[in-house]
């Protein structure tokens, strides 16, 4: 077929079928408005009930914006488990789903990953793996080996991941013995960022029978209604703004709360803190933070409670650095920005992500500060003196600013007419051109 009629094909129509929470449905919207502007026609299949209020009210605002791309709600068969290993509900939503999506629909089929390349390296090998025996040592520095990859500290895997029954290890085995019947595997990510472990993955280096690894990354931001409604970040000077933002799952522990607010404090830089804790009312700012922090402040800083347009945030001229636990969303948003981050990692993938980053050039990780959080339990407390320091080599450091920022003019050119990722994209929508 000459290349003039493979362009007028009939476009193709591709469902995205997220998975529950924030941080699964925020790149596949990114993702459809991607495929909707190639021409393809978009169907957004969403499980029902949502797990959170957040999620329903951030959809119906997308497609309120997006007429073109269309919803389709999904009914989740029950799942009522009788050895529960965990009580999130995220991840009991993630087993109803899995459940509730027949194998065989004779069509092609794509996975869409919402983490680094790395980290699904191991996600990929964990049937392989008999990681159990390695649990006594998960706190040390000894690595785990994985084929075609360096060395994966031992601390910096989830600890769920050493117990096979945990639900989050099963979800995970299960998925990756099924990873052969995809055509492909989209990610959130560019060849410049982690090249080693793409091409790894795509020589068969890693595992054996993997469809190929598609980089089509940073997904593509796009415009809601809702800006960053936030007047005070529009009067602070530029590149001046520390932004501090552990995701939208992540609760710290009441002493490390305060830890990072004299630490912030202690910097002196400007600050914009989106704070989140199990109720984050007016009343637990104060008794969290202290009226006298929030005085103190004032001028300098702002706390936030609840969601934020966080996208809108980190394009905004005044924000200079991040304060991040990792998350692969927030990589990929602050690297699109060309911003340095400052990585204190929480739980999941978030270690492993802090890491790419870091080797891409991206910031700072701190790895005496280990699993974040500071409740007890083995998690260590980290002080805000400790915080401070970072906080002020983070938002002074020329040379950080740099790399971070020759980062972000790689990840747009990925990104751009002709990158790598956009003509990874373009190839994929036309292979899935009806003939």
């Amino acid at each position: 077929m000459s290349k003039a009629n493979n362009s007028q094909r009939t476009p193709p129509h591709v469902a995205l079928f997220p998975s529950a929470g924030m941080d699964h449905l925020t790149p596949f919207l990114r993702l459809a408005t991607m495929l909707a502007s190639q021409n393809c026609v978009v169907t957004l299949v969403t499980a029902q009930p949502p797990v959170s209020a957040a999620e329903s009210t951030y959809l119906s605002s997308f497609l309120a914006s997006h007429a073109q791309i269309k919803g389709l709600e999904f009914q989740v068969l029950p799942f009522e488990p009788t050895n529960l290993t965990t009580d999130d509900p995220f991840f009991l939503q993630f087993e109803a789903t899995r459940r509730s999506i027949a194998d065989d629909l004779c069509i092609p089929n794509y996975i869409v990953l919402t983490t680094s390349a790395r980290f699904f390296s191991l996600m990929a090998n964990r049937p392989h793996l008999t990681l159990e025996k390695y649990a006594k040592f998960s706190g040390s520095d000894k690595s785990l080996e994985i084929p075609g990859l360096a060395p994966l500290p031992l601390s910096s895997i989830p600890p769920p991941l050493f117990n096979s029954d945990h639900l989050f290890t099963t979800l995970i085995t299960s998925n990756a013995t099924s990873l052969s019947k995809a055509k492909g595997i989209l990610m959130n990510t560019f060849d410049g960022f982690d090249p080693e472990t793409i091409a790894a993955l795509n020589n068969g280096r890693v595992i054996s029978n993997l469809p190929p690894v598609l980089p089509v990354g940073p997904f593509e931001t796009y415009e809601l209604k809702q800006g960053h409604h936030l007047p005070w970040l529009d009067d602070q000077p530029a590149e001046s703004v520390l932004y501090v933002s552990f995701g939208s799952r992540t609760t710290m522990s009441k002493d490390q709360i305060r830890e990072l607010g004299h630490g912030v404090e202690r910097s002196g830089c400007r600050f914009l803190w989106v704070l989140k804790a199990k109720k984050v009312d007016k009343e637990e700012l104060e008794e969290l933070l202290g009226v006298s922090f929030l005085e103190r402040t004032k001028n300098k800083g702002m706390v936030v409670k609840g969601w934020v347009n966080q996208e809108a945030i980190l394009e905004h001229p005044a924000i200079g650095g991040f304060l991040s636990h990792c998350g692969w969303n927030s990589v990929m948003e602050v690297t699109r920005q060309g911003l340095p981050i400052l990585a204190w990692p929480q739980h999941g993938d978030q270690k492993i992500n802090a890491e790419v980053a870091e080797k891409a050039g991206l910031g700072l990780w701190i790895r005496q500060w280990g699993w974040g959080g500071g409740g007890g339990g083995g998690v260590r407390l980290v002080r805000g003196e400790e915080i401070g320091e970072k906080v002020i080599e983070l938002m002074g450091d020329e040379n950080l600013r740099a790399k971070a920022r020759k980062v972000g003019e790689e990840a747009r050119k990925a990104g751009d007419e002709g990158g790598s990722s956009k003509k990874v994209l373009q190839g994929v929508i036309e292979m899935l051109k009806p003939i």
